[in-house]
């Protein structure tokens, strides 16, 4: 099943999960036809299961191993090193956040991960410190930082093609959303999931989910884990290519578009008893708007005589509000 020059697939079976897997240059160098096809069909997957592939996206597999090169080096820090690079009064958006801080919304059991976050390199003019604090350089490792901004405007204008496709399914302009992203609140998380060395409480390294953001890009984690919930309530593990990028639909879009698009549960679990020695590492970009986006439903997308879902709000309401509820602010 593949439509016009790019091959742009329906559904891979190197995707253990069988979510659709598309090739982005259909969008950035096909025809007129090739890109309206492609945005229709990152549309239904994400009015369906909420996730797909893209591959064909641009960003180099060396920037990616350097990135994770890099992280491994500085999660393998000393604890109290990295305790140095802590940043609570920024909400835990920049540096480094330890074990046992973050935990899934509703949920009281931390997460066994830790991990590094990298906030927008390119502030808008004027901005509030207290939405794009800065970020943090590691003595220890310099090039790590440098890596993570190379690749956080990578994944960001990634990011921006991506959401043009998505306005062209949700029939507004294709620009819709690119002065709000670009310059965005987004972040850049290189997270940790230490070996497990003792039996653990949960089957579970992150419990299940849904992502705060517009979109999130997550570049190939490092081990399996990932779970998806379907609509019929069953969980099926995702494992991309590496030259896969898994973009899957956040809460901000889910109430921007009125639910019509659909931000999944998802989960990271245990691995098999066996590879418990191993470490996982995973690169999640949060794509994010500006703060003062409105997530208010799409009057469009709204029937009429209708509510719509949920309530209006900010992006920056609506982030601290979240923040709040999975433990990194207080």
């Amino acid at each position: 099943q593949r439509n016009g020059f790019f091959g742009m697939a329906k559904s891979d079976p190197s995707l253990l999960a069988g979510i659709p897997t598309l090739d982005i240059r259909a969008f950035i160098n096909g025809s007129e036809t090739e890109k309206a096809a492609f945005a229709a069909a990152l549309g239904e997957a994400y009015e369906t299961i909420g996730f797909a592939a893209i591959h064909g996206h641009g960003i180099s597999d060396e920037l990616i191993a350097r990135l994770y090169s890099e992280s491994e080096a500085f999660f393998a820090l000393p604890a109290e090193t990295k305790r140095q690079y802590a940043r609570p009064e920024t909400n835990n958006q920049r540096g480094f956040v330890s074990m046992g801080i973050e935990h899934a919304k509703d949920s009281e059991a931390a997460d066994l991960k830790e991990f590094w976050q990298v906030g927008q390199p390119h502030p808008p003019a004027n901005h509030d410190p207290l939405h794009f604090p800065s970020n943090d350089d590691v003595n220890e490792r310099p090039a790590f930082q440098q890596t993570a901004v190379a690749t956080f405007e990578a994944l960001e204008a990634l990011g921006q093609t991506v959401l043009r496709a998505i306005a062209i399914h949700l029939g507004v302009d294709e620009f819709y959303f690119d002065d709000w992203v670009r310059g965005g609140n987004s972040i850049l998380r290189a997270i940790h999931y230490p070996p497990i060395t003792t039996e653990p409480d949960s089957a579970v390294r992150a419990g299940q989910h849904e992502d705060i953001n517009l979109i999130t890009l997550l570049v190939g984690a490092s081990a399996s884990g990932l779970e998806v919930l379907r609509n019929d309530n069953t969980w099926i593990p995702i494992t991309a290519l590496p030259e896969h990028i898994v973009v899957n639909v956040g809460d901000m879009l889910q109430r921007l578009t009125n639910h019509r698009l659909k931000s999944t549960t998802h989960r990271v679990v245990n691995p098999p008893r066996a590879e418990w020695g191993k470490p996982r590492f995973s690169m999640p970009f949060f794509c994010h708007p500006q703060p003062d986006m409105r997530l208010d439903a799409m009057a469009h997308l709204v029937e009429a005589g209708a509510q719509p879902v949920d309530p209006p709000i900010s992006a920056g309401e609506y982030l601290e509000q979240r923040l709040r509820e999975i433990g990194l602010a207080k």
